[in-house]
């Protein structure tokens, strides 16, 4: 796998796809993300990390500030910014109760979601997803998006619901606008 890693060191997907630079999700940066588990841009603990690299999958601890009057929803997008695919792999989607003011670590099990949470399909399954980074390939960004929606998000198109909607066609289809919006990046590489 490090032979693999070393071949595609220069494919990443990049931010140009994410669920932050689509138009429908533009709105003021003001919503304050934060984990007690790692800083912005500082390295993800092996305990967030895929099983079958020696983590435990579970999701970080993750607290916000207030969401501005009128939030209907919060919308939680986890992505992998340099997997060396087309469009970065989306770890884990939720809808979340406004007035949940943080997620315990754990928060997003596809088993046992906590309460004020309803997760959506990611690109790998559904539920937290922790990061498995090819060996070699070096460092690998995951960016934690949440941003707060003045209008819940309903199915895609007449027939799909939400949680059954594929991220790439529902993230487009959350309706504007954005009330506000936050960022935070953990890093972790093999």
């Amino acid at each position: 796998m490090t032979l693999l890693g070393r071949l595609l060191k220069n494919r990443r997907a990049g931010d140009t796809h994410t669920a932050w630079n689509l138009t429908n999700l533009q709105g003021p940066e003001l919503l304050t993300l934060t984990s007690r588990h790692f800083g912005d841009g500082g390295t993800l603990p092996l305990e967030h990390c895929a099983k079958h690299i020696g983590g435990r999958d579970v999701s970080p601890h993750l607290a916000w500030t207030p969401p501005p009057p009128g939030t209907a929803q919060l919308l939680l997008v986890v992505e992998d910014i340099d997997v060396p695919i087309a469009r970065p792999a989306v770890h884990c989607a939720a809808l979340i109760d406004p007035s949940c003011e943080h997620l315990e670590p754990g928060a997003l099990d596809a088993r046992q979601p906590a309460t004020g949470v309803r997760l959506l399909r990611s690109t790998i399954g559904r539920g937290y997803h922790g990061p498995a980074p090819i060996k070699g390939h070096g460092p690998h960004r995951y960016v934690f998006q949440l941003f707060a929606l003045a209008t819940p998000v309903g199915g895609v198109g007449d027939t799909t619901p939400p949680e059954r909607a594929r991220p790439r066609a529902l993230l487009p289809a959350v309706p504007a606008p954005v009330l506000d919006r936050g960022r935070l990046t953990g890093v972790y590489e093999r």
